[in-house]
């Protein structure tokens, strides 16, 4: 568990590390892009705006650059119509001859409709200065920069921003002041913070969103592109100078003068594919309206730009999807589990961020997702270590002793039966095994060593098998003795199956006779020793446990029961000597048969080192057939 919780808090401090280095900057404005697709959208153009355009077919009409006449001609029949403000977003810094000249200037001296641009510039772009026919310091003029990403996409406009040496109040924001007839103020609750009518702009800081290490310089916020779902309505310019539109058109509105020209080449990228437009480039003059229009929206109908939460926050919302990975993997016992859950994991987290961005809240999703994930992973692999380890343990301590039936019980129980990393001890009741071979002693001293030994491991490796088939436990080897046990290590909890352990008890030293014929007989064709053997029985309670160090454990167990079935093997051993196979078993085993085998009472004795005595029964064989065994 605590291991756990370190790898979980461990992923986290990484994710947010690597986070704040920007390095998942780009897939976090992909998910932003992706979700601004569905984000609320005006249903209809915003009427408040007007485009006069200047295409590549009026490029060609009328020349480019458009002389100072044609110009001052397009303002004058723009002005006569009653617009509420004019924007020419057109570089006019170097003069364009004649003529024209002075009666462009004139109409700009007379008119404070009219807004002109300049372009502030940065280290990688440099600035243009204002038309050559106003001057800088004229409130009319507004920086026209464009904030872009990496990919070239714009998603962010500007209130404000500088040089380093001045301020600049940006185009669209004159636009809307002059259509509002109001600036932006202080805003009374956050005076740091501007109010443009009804809404607070919060400026985009460093780590918020998607932003984290981004150039938060000047005053920023992220555009939502509503008005770029619909185009807005236009006039080319050829259509002005005829004259070739209705009033309304132009009367009260904003209208934004710019090129659209494709040979001109003013259009950036924006997050997405606009209706019936081909692309998703946008011509800059169109996304100087947008903003516009997202300015007006906010101040005259409380439209927020979209908000975040605050990194703190952010931080509590990546550990806690980490914590939440950790649980996913320590808790999911299959691979296709922890796939699926963790994919439904990453559903949840996607609906919370999705309707917290559709209510204007960016909550970031891919560091989430990404943190659970890899918490979820490290714990599983952690988890799978931390098994195999105890398999590896318990298959060390069992695998060569038990059936593979018993030792995929004790794998399935492994949470009950283990304790700091080995077996707990446990009070149970078994039935003990344990076998002897009659006259080893004179077989061994004569046979060459190695032709003794594997004499002998054949005869163990046949014992064995049959232990494992009747679900014994092989528990340890005593030169040629064995000790089997039936009911370990897995606690027995019922009556029925203390029964159970002591007739899979018997019929194994019955199978275990049958199996010694046809090894006698075969070791009798190859002019090998043959052998016999006796087997004592006994059940009753023990206790089981490991012994040893971390180094070498060794299951066993210990009690009077097993001194019990080691005295009943070596019982009398003049008893029925013609017999292969001599099996001797307590009273306590008896009663538990039934009449499942052919039994003969022996004799009730005190056995060796025993003060009370014990009934001695001799198993005969099998009264039933049971296709069990």
């Amino acid at each position: 568990m605590i291991v756990g919780l370190l790898i979980a808090l461990a992923v986290s401090i990484s994710v947010i590390g690597v986070r704040n280095f920007g390095k998942l900057r780009f897939l976090e404005l992909v998910m932003y892009d992706y979700y601004l697709r569905f984000h609320p959208r005006i249903k209809v153009p915003d009427p408040r705006i007007v485009m006069v355009t200047i295409s590549d077919r009026d490029i060609r009409s009328h020349g480019w650059p458009v002389s100072d006449a044609k110009l001052a001609q397009v303002l004058e029949i723009l002005l006569k119509n009653n617009p509420r403000v004019i924007g020419i977003d057109i570089y006019r810094d170097i003069p364009v001859p004649p003529p024209g000249n002075d009666h462009l200037r004139s109409i700009f001296s007379d008119n404070r409709k009219i807004v002109t641009v300049t372009k502030v510039g940065d280290e990688s772009s440099p600035g243009v200065p204002p038309p050559y026919m106003v001057k800088l310091d004229d409130f009319l003029v507004g920086a026209n920069d464009i904030p872009v990403d990496p990919k070239g996409i714009v998603r962010r406009g500007l209130l404000f921003l500088d040089d380093g040496k001045r301020n600049y109040y940006s185009f669209a924001l004159i636009m809307a002041m002059i259509f509002l007839q109001s600036g932006p103020q202080p805003d009374p609750e956050n005076p740091e913070f501007m109010r443009l009518g009804k809404t607070p702009f919060i400026p985009l800081e460093p780590d918020d969103g998607g932003y984290v290490g981004m150039d938060a310089g000047g005053y920023q916020f992220l555009l939502d592109f509503s008005a770029a779902w619909h185009p807005f309505p236009s006039i080319s310019v050829s259509d002005v100078l005829l004259e070739k539109f209705q009033p309304e058109q132009i009367q009260d509105k904003i209208v934004f003068v710019g090129t659209t020209a494709e040979s001109l080449r003013d259009f950036f990228f924006i997050p997405f594919i606009r209706s019936g437009k081909a692309g998703q480039v946008m011509p800059g003059v169109e996304i100087h309206a947008a903003i516009v229009s997202q300015m007006l929206r906010a101040a005259l109908e409380g439209q927020q730009p979209m908000r975040f939460v605050p990194e703190i926050c952010e931080w509590a919302w990546i550990i806690l999807a980490s914590l939440t990975g950790y649980l996913l993997g320590l808790y999911s016992p299959s691979f296709r589990r922890f796939a699926m859950m963790n994919f439904l994991a990453a559903l949840v987290l996607a609906g919370i961020t999705f309707f917290s961005f559709m209510e204007g809240l960016w909550i970031p999703l891919v560091p989430p997702v990404l943190t659970g994930l890899m918490a979820g992973v490290l714990t599983t692999m952690y988890s799978s270590y931390q098994e195999k380890k105890q398999r590896d343990l318990l298959m060390q301590i069992f695998s060569s002793h038990v059936s593979k039936k018993v030792a995929e019980a004790i794998w399935e129980d492994r949470e009950q039966f283990l304790e700091s990393g080995r077996p707990r001890p446990q009070k149970l009741t078994a039935t003990v095994l344990f076998t002897d071979l009659k006259g080893f002693t004179s077989v061994s001293e004569n046979l060459d060593p190695q032709v003794l030994m594997d004499w002998l491991n054949e005869y163990m490796e046949v014992m064995i098998k049959v232990i494992n088939l009747n679900d014994g436990v092989v528990n340890k080897f005593i030169g040629d003795a064995v000790m089997a046990i039936f009911g370990v290590p897995i606690l027995r909890t019922t009556e029925a199956e203390v029964t159970q352990d002591a007739i899979n008890a018997v019929n194994c030293a019955i199978a275990m006779r049958e199996a010694l014929e046809r090894l006698n007989e075969d070791w009798k064709s190859q002019s090998r020793p043959t052998i016999k053997m006796r087997v004592g029985i006994y059940t009753g309670p023990l206790v089981g446990g490991t012994l040893g160090s971390k180094q070498r454990q060794e299951y066993t167990v210990i009690g009077d029961t097993v001194n019990t079935a080691s005295r009943l093997e070596s019982f009398d051993k003049t008893l029925d000597p013609e017999n292969i196979c001599r099996i001797l078993i307590g009273e306590s085993t008896y009663h538990r048969l039934g009449d499942l085998f052919e039994t003969k009472p022996l004799t009730s004795v005190s056995l060796k080192g025993k003060d009370h005595k014990v009934m001695i029964y001799q198993v005969m064989g099998r009264n039933v057939k049971d296709e069990g065994f």
